[in-house]
Order: structure tokens, then C-alpha cells, then sequence
């Protein structure tokens, strides 16, 4: 699969984003998308739980839960309100991510805030911007398959464009800007 893609060659010679520049652009991109994330989970979270009387009385009493005094209906009351904030959390979580990874590389910037930052910025195989659905599609595989044991990370190191497995899948490169 790689030597399709190491076949096409730029009109240009281009210098590839690294994987340290990549990482921190990446931990960059983590704090501006975590923060927003981490504050509506808590909001979620409260409005969920906080009118629940299990809730309420485990704050009076933390040993409340564990000593037997809840009755069924109040475990699923707390059950299903922990799930549905769970669910909607995730929910939630990916829209925001979705949008601004996949937003923010088909973007005319062609970078997220961290890429940005750090000078790199996300091109097809020709060095032209992607569409907004070849970044999703970007995303979707490394949410997925790079992060599984970071091999997908790690592939970088070892190819001539220093693609990780979401860019070989998504026909993309990461280039100094």
C-alpha cells in the first residue's frame, strides 16, 4: 500500500512535519479542544445528576450508596441519569472534535490552532487542500486505527513523507508551512 503513495511525487520538493512537531502541535490541540469538552462534561454532569435524589443523599451521607438504603428505583433513576450523561458527553465530545479537526485541516489555513503554531499544515499527496470529507475521513482513521498500540503514530518514523497510517489512508501529508 505505501509504495502507491511514495510513486507520486510533488512538483516541488516539500519538508514533511516531523513527528515531535506533529506531537506538539497535537498536545496544543488537545488543551484548546479538551478545555471546551471538559466544561460542558461537567455541565452535563450536574444537570444530570444533581436533580437526582440519590445523588442528593449521598452528599449528606457518602455511605449512602454502599449501605443498602437505596431502593431499585433510585439505582436505575441513577443508573440511566449517568448514562445518558455519559452518552450525551460522548456525543457532544466527537461533534466538537469532528468539527474542529476535520473543519480546521479542509480549512484555508489547511492546520488545526496547533499545526498552526508549530508551522505545519495538511495537504493532499499534490500539496493542494483537502475537502472537508478526505479530513474527515483522516479523522475517523486516526481515532481509530492510528491510536490502536500508537502503531499508526510510529509508521512515520520508517516512511519517506513521515505519513502516519491516517495520512496513507487519507492520501495526505503534513508539510512545514
Amino acid at each position: 500500500m505505501e509504495a502507491a503513495f511514495e510513486k507520486q511525487n510533488y512538483s516541488e520538493p516539500k519538508e514533511y512535519g516531523g513527528f515531535w512537531l506533529r506531537f506538539g502541535a497535537y498536545l496544543i490541540d488537545g488543551i484548546i479542544v479538551g478545555i471546551p469538552i471538559g466544561i460542558i462534561t461537567t455541565i452535563i454532569f450536574v444537570v444530570f445528576l444533581g436533580t437526582s435524589d440519590s445523588v442528593m443523599s449521598s452528599f449528606t451521607d457518602p455511605a449512602y450508596m454502599e449501605s443498602g438504603e437505596m431502593t431499585e428505583a433510585e439505582t436505575i433513576d441513577f443508573i440511566s441519569r449517568y448514562f445518558g450523561a455519559l452518552l450525551l458527553t460522548l456525543l457532544i465530545g466527537t461533534v466538537i472534535a469532528v468539527a474542529y479537526f476535520a473543519g480546521m485541516h479542509a480549512s484555508k489555513w489547511q492546520a488545526t490552532l496547533g499545526k498552526k503554531l508549530v508551522g505545519l499544515k495538511v495537504t493532499d499527496l499534490q500539496g493542494n487542500r483537502i475537502t472537508f470529507w478526505r479530513a474527515l475521513g483522516r479523522y475517523m482513521a486516526q481515532a481509530f486505527l492510528s491510536q490502536i498500540l500508537l502503531i499508526g503514530y510510529i509508521l512515520a518514523a520508517f516512511t519517506e513523507r513521515k505519513q502516519a497510517l491516517h495520512d496513507m489512508i487519507a492520501g495526505t501529508v503534513v508539510v512545514r508551512n
